[in-house]
């Protein structure tokens, strides 16, 4: 089985630059530097992380006092068993608050993919949501 070193590397977060050049040079350099002994330098391959934009939390509708004759979306964005789970949840409302009506909704795409079209319905129709986002 051949090894690629490159990917191996990576993956163990160490780029491949570092190994890169002459290792005689280096090994000179370094010997000469320090007196005889030896010493690796290390550069970083990750650079500077860009700045952070905080955004302001959404604006919330006025707070109802009870679930009663509301409808609830529960929105799935493909963890395992989701489905599932919210077919429980479903089935719980049912059995203890049947005027709430729950609507099982998968979203489009992975999670942090929009879903516009999803979003739309829920803001229409919907009178809370409840968000299955995995562990």
């Amino acid at each position: 089985m051949k090894i690629n070193r490159r990917k191996l590397l990576q993956a163990l977060g160490i780029s491949p630059a570092l190994l890169a050049g002459s290792s005689a040079a280096a090994k000179a350099a370094n010997q000469a530097a320090s007196g005889g002994e030896y010493k690796i330098v290390g550069l970083n391959p990750k650079g500077i992380p860009p700045a952070i934009n905080l955004l302001p939390m959404a604006p919330r509708r006025p707070a109802f006092s009870s679930l009663e004759g509301k409808t609830i979306y529960m929105v799935d964005i493909g963890f395992n068993n989701g489905n599932v789970f919210f077919q429980e949840m479903q089935r719980w409302f049912h059995e203890h608050m049947p005027s709430v009506k729950t609507i099982y909704r998968r979203k489009a795409g992975d999670y942090p993919q929009d879903d516009p079209k999803l979003w739309a319905e829920v803001k229409a129709a919907g009178a809370a949501v409840i968000m299955g986002v995995g562990h």
